[in-house]
């Protein structure tokens, strides 16, 4: 396994608070803002295209998340990453849904032409945006991880950064390095937004962070450790939300140094 050292990535999370710009879809936007203040991060959801592309030249890092995408905020999502590819800030694309609708699928396979530093998505998501695959049912992958895993690698080739699929062991490469995180919990999958909000840890983390792909394990373990320790505590999807959300707050360097990375 390469050498990725969780406890300093946390520590540089908590250290430099950074500014994340989100550009995100509308059934998620709260759940995402908790999520990165729980970790220690800053949320920002400017999607105006007047203010996009000013915005994400000064933010820490930037999510395109395609969610709920529209005309509008499409156009406020090629501004953000244009913007913040010219500046040197990083940014994530999350392909939500991409395969299934064209609109959403040309959309972010032109924002893979900007190189994004990070694609997360799910396996289908991931071999739709690869072009091996028609997408899966909706947000609900219909594919598992180790299967997009060559297509995930020839697309973090083709970007020049990392990609992370995710599933119930999540993998990550940028290429050349690959690593796989395991926990976490089936109530992630019943959670609206837990993946969406992982897609904006990944931003925060990898602003923190020298190294993307360090900074993207960081934000799968953190959200996966949140998980497991917030599952012992629910009775189910509604009391898990709110568990995850204050374990999020609570992990720290050594619990992320003892998730299960490989």
């Amino acid at each position: 396994m390469p050498a990725v050292d969780l406890r300093a990535a946390r520590a540089a999370l908590r250290a430099r608070t950074p500014l994340v710009h989100c550009l995100t879809n509308t059934v998620v936007q709260t759940i995402t803002a908790n999520a990165l203040l729980a970790a220690g991060a800053a949320p920002a959801m400017v999607d105006a295209p007047e203010e996009a592309g000013d915005f994400a030249a000064v933010a820490s890092a930037v999510l395109v998340n395609v969610g709920t995408v529209h005309a509008r905020t499409a156009e406020a999502m090629r501004l953000a990453a244009r913007s913040a590819g010219a500046a040197g800030t990083p940014w994530v694309l999350d392909p939500v849904a991409v395969g299934g609708l064209v609109y959403r699928t040309e959309l972010a396979t032109e924002l893979v032409g900007l190189r994004p530093t990070v694609v997360r998505g799910n396996a289908s998501e991931i071999l739709a945006l690869a072009g091996a695959g028609s997408g899966g049912r909706g947000v609900d992958s219909t594919d598992s991880t180790e299967n997009a895993a060559k297509a995930a690698a020839e697309l973090a080739t083709r970007t020049g950064g990392v990609v992370a699929v995710s599933g119930e062991v999540d993998l990550v490469t940028d290429g050349r390095r690959t690593i796989r995180i395991g926990g976490g919990s089936a109530l992630l999958t019943r959670t609206t937004g837990a993946g969406c909000a992982l897609g904006a840890l990944v931003a925060a983390y990898v602003a923190a962070t020298e190294d993307p792909l360090v900074g993207t394990v960081a934000a799968h373990a953190h959200v996966a450790v949140a998980a497991e320790r917030a599952a012992r505590l629910a009775h189910g999807p509604g009391t898990f939300a709110p568990a995850w959300l204050d374990a999020l707050d609570a992990v720290d360097g050594e619990a992320l140094a003892a998730a299960d990375v490989t």
